[in-house]
């Protein structure tokens, strides 16, 4: 292990549309102007459809976001960047915010980093995993996590700032079913391709996996592959930040009409 310390929150925020993007938002200004030090934050999620930049742009989008809302997914605009993603309360959402020099020059070294530590914490829980994209998988990327080479079973984008990287993700524990009930109208709304079969959760490969058994896993990797951890909380300049930036990450009415 480094000498590397992080602060570990526990905590989501899914009382208000659009605020727990908001947070993630706030630590990483505050994480990019040298005011905290590296920040994993992991939890529980709420229900929400993250829309990335590019669907928001999609002809499509007004529908997907009505779709979103007929299945009871909050519509919400994504940090990092890919594209729709869905969170509900089988899911782990989870973010790595850290302080660098050259965030562009070191993306794909935070990416492999945070893509492993999923990947070991999930074996440490019986649910072998691998990295790497499946063909047809929903938000595809090469650090996606999977089992076997035939279900997703979570997702990383990055976003960066001039002095730090958000790393940030979902990771399907159970209910895999209802994500693929909200992203198959999504997908199609967007004029995206997409392989309904690829979507899984853990709970498939280890039915008696839950939430709270993985989180600790990924901690407790944390903790001896990379860092010293911290325990620590949001502090109300954050969350008076994070209540600033929140609307920024909610679809705009006036968009959705035009769109």
């Amino acid at each position: 292990m480094s000498d590397r310390t992080v602060a570990l929150i526990r905590r989501g925020f899914d009382d208000r549309a659009g605020f727990d993007t908001g947070v993630s938002h706030a630590l990483l200004e505050q994480v990019s102007r040298g005011e905290i030090g590296e920040t994993f934050r992991i939890s529980t999620a709420g229900r929400s459809l993250a829309f990335g930049k590019r669907d928001v742009h999609s002809p499509g989008f007004a529908e997907a976001v009505r779709l979103a809302g007929l299945h009871g997914y909050s519509p919400v605009i994504r940090l990092p960047g890919g594209r729709a993603v869905a969170f509900h309360e089988r899911t782990i959402s989870f973010s790595w915010t850290v302080p660098c020099t050259d965030p562009v020059g070191s993306i794909h070294r935070r990416f492999a980093e945070t893509a492993a530590l999923i990947a070991h914490a999930l074996g440490r829980v019986g649910v072998p995993a691998r990295i790497g994209e499946i063909p047809g998988e929903y938000c595809p990327g090469d650090y996606s996590i999977n089992h076997a080479g035939t279900i997703k079973l979570a997702g990383i984008g990055q976003r960066l700032t001039s002095g730090a990287s958000h790393v940030g993700g979902v990771l399907v524990v159970g209910d895999a079913a209802g994500v693929r009930g909200v992203l198959i109208p999504v997908y199609d709304a967007l004029g995206l391709t997409m392989d309904p079969r690829t979507i899984g959760g853990a709970a498939d490969v280890a039915a008696d996996v839950d939430a709270d058994t993985i989180i600790a896993a990924i901690v407790e990797v944390l903790s001896e592959e990379h860092a010293s951890i911290v325990p620590a909380v949001v502090d109300a300049t954050t969350l008076a930040r994070a209540a600033d930036l929140a609307p920024l990450h909610v679809p705009e009415p006036a968009a959705l009409a035009s769109s």
